[in-house]
């Protein structure tokens, strides 16, 4: 006789994630998504005004990633620790990538939609951002004065001021190109790092020795991930100015800038100059 046919076997039912703690989550604990969703207070009745603040929050912690990978790069290179460096650098990159991004969801305002809650930021700036101007400083790009603006927040100042007199990322890559072997100046090592760089014929002659070599030494692969920085950083200045003229012409900016004639000044800068300026001379 035929057996009588089994019923199917009912598939295994998942394992129920732990639920029950007796406080928070460990999620929360570690992420701290309550602080985060609640840090958004807007001052406008206009909807597109909680797009703005969430995405302007949003690049403050990018900025934050990004220091980071910047000065970890800065400290593996004064231990002559480039793999290390390097890794930082092409983490940032990714960072970067992220950033840029950001400039989507405001990047096709109108200025009728902007100007709906730009009252709203009264003078409040971007270039006002004590960490955008950390990652400023990172570049080389120093300046007393930007601390100014924050003598009303101590530890902020501080912070900005202890990064104001520590050789920048780039400051420490010449550094180790002297180390390396590379003709440059006492003028250039010893130089004010308080200062903003100043380009060297000594620093663009070496780097057109290194790219003139081989391209797989460890030099052109430390110079390759800084000029991948200082594209997307071209590329995150441009967008600004972009999405400014876009949604505001030519207006004066909300800090008192000249608003898009500042951006243009900006973008027009190229970060880790003898980079650029040595593919020239191969």
């Amino acid at each position: 006789m035929s057996q009588p046919a089994r019923p199917p076997r009912e598939a295994a039912e998942p394992e129920t994630p732990h639920l029950d703690f007796a406080g928070t989550t460990p999620y929360e604990d570690y992420v701290r998504a309550d602080v985060l969703t609640h840090l958004q207070h807007t001052l406008s009745d206009d909807p597109g005004e909680m797009v703005f603040l969430v995405t302007t929050q949003v690049m403050e912690l990018w900025f934050t990633v990004i220091v980071h990978e910047w000065e970890t790069a800065a400290k593996a290179l004064r231990s002559d620790d480039v793999p290390t460096a390097v890794a930082a650098l092409k983490r940032s990159v990714r960072e970067l990538e992220a950033l840029n991004a950001s400039w989507k969801p405001l990047g096709q305002l109108t200025p009728a939609q902007f100007n709906s809650y730009r009252s709203a930021l009264g003078e409040g700036s971007g270039f006002q951002s004590a960490m955008y101007r950390r990652m400023e400083f990172l570049l080389g790009e120093k300046s007393a004065s930007m601390l100014v603006p924050h003598r009303g927040a101590p530890r902020v100042h501080a912070e900005l001021e202890k990064a104001l007199h520590e050789p920048s990322l780039y400051d420490e890559v010449v550094r180790l190109l002297a180390r390396r072997g590379h003709a440059i100046p006492e003028s250039v090592l010893r130089r004010d790092v308080a200062l903003r760089y100043e380009t060297s014929d000594a620093v663009e002659a070496a780097w057109t020795e290194i790219y003139s070599g081989d391209q797989n030494a460890e030099l052109a692969r430390l110079g390759e991930a800084l000029s991948d920085v200082a594209e997307l950083v071209w590329r995150w200045r441009n967008d600004h100015l972009v999405a400014t003229r876009r949604a505001m012409g030519a207006k004066a900016g909300t800090g008192g800038s000249a608003g898009v004639a500042w951006l243009e000044k900006r973008a027009g800068k190229n970060v880790f100059p003898e980079l650029w300026t040595a593919r020239s001379h191969v």
